[in-house]
């Protein structure tokens, strides 16, 4: 019903809400883009703690980039990885291999600017505590 509703024009916004991820199926199965981008755009306004994962599957699935991307920066920039840890478990064992593998190379990314700013405060002070070490 809300598929033809939309169709039609005549789609309520709380009953778009309410069945996006329907609508979303369906706007991917019969290649309705402008839906799919509305699915897209609706699904992202307001990822949390307790959809993020189930959105991020989502936007794999659907291969929704923006999405993808939103939910990844939620969980990775913003530090709420630790919000899931009870439920990322699950979701790694019926996690898509190249959807874990995006996942960790997010992770690199977003760590790596700390992680090479601790790298370089290690090296230099290193490198200061051992002047005069190498002398013959």
């Amino acid at each position: 019903m809300a598929l033809l509703s939309y169709l039609y024009g005549t789609i309520k916004q709380e009953d778009f809400w309410k069945h996006r991820l329907a609508l979303l199926g369906a706007a991917n199965k019969y290649d309705i883009a402008d839906l799919k981008n509305a699915c897209e755009e609706s699904l992202l306004e307001d990822i949390n703690s307790g959809n993020v994962l189930e959105r991020l599957q989502e936007a794999w699935l659907y291969q929704l980039d923006k999405l993808k991307k939103g939910c990844l920066t939620y969980l990775f920039d913003f530090g709420k990885i630790y919000d899931v840890r009870e439920e990322i478990n699950n979701f790694f064992r019926q996690a898509d291999r190249e959807l874990m593998l995006e996942m960790f190379q997010e992770v690199l990314t977003v760590w790596k600017p700390v992680y090479s700013q601790a790298l370089h405060y290690v090296t230099k002070q290193w490198y200061s505590g051992c002047e005069g070490s190498f002398m013959l």
